[in-house]
């Protein structure tokens, strides 16, 4: 590997890593947020034990300030995090050059997308 491939396998690393921080740092705050809700709200915003399941039923009890809502939506975005690494990986075995973990990767993410779609049905 000459010293430009490794300078830039360096930087995809420390990216990789950056993603993975700040993901679990927003997802994070967004279900502290959602905490702080109920417990000034008092409720949960969603009658009994139901909560939002679906990303549009999320983005719309977000938009109504339900606490739930913003729990659930920090999950998600909790989910999203490694979602993300995997793309960035996918680019980094690419500018390594080896085909053979982009193909894995590639088909890791691809297990993902149809975990994510058969999951939201």
């Amino acid at each position: 590997m000459d010293k430009k491939t490794k300078n830039e396998m360096e930087t995809v690393e420390i990216l990789i890593g950056k993603i993975m921080r700040i993901g679990v740092l927003i997802a994070a705050s967004v279900m502290v947020i959602g905490f702080i809700m109920l417990i000034f709200q008092q409720s949960s915003g969603y009658p009994g034990t139901t909560f939002p399941t679906t990303l549009s039923e999320i983005l719309k009890g977000i938009t109504t300030f339900k606490p739930y809502a913003y729990m659930m939506a920090g999950i998600f975005l909790l989910i999203l995090t490694p979602v993300l690494r995997v793309l960035v990986s996918i680019y980094a075995f690419y500018k390594e050059k080896d085909v053979l973990y982009v193909w894995i990767t590639t088909i890791v993410f691809i297990i993902l997308m149809f975990g994510f779609i058969l999951g939201h049905h």
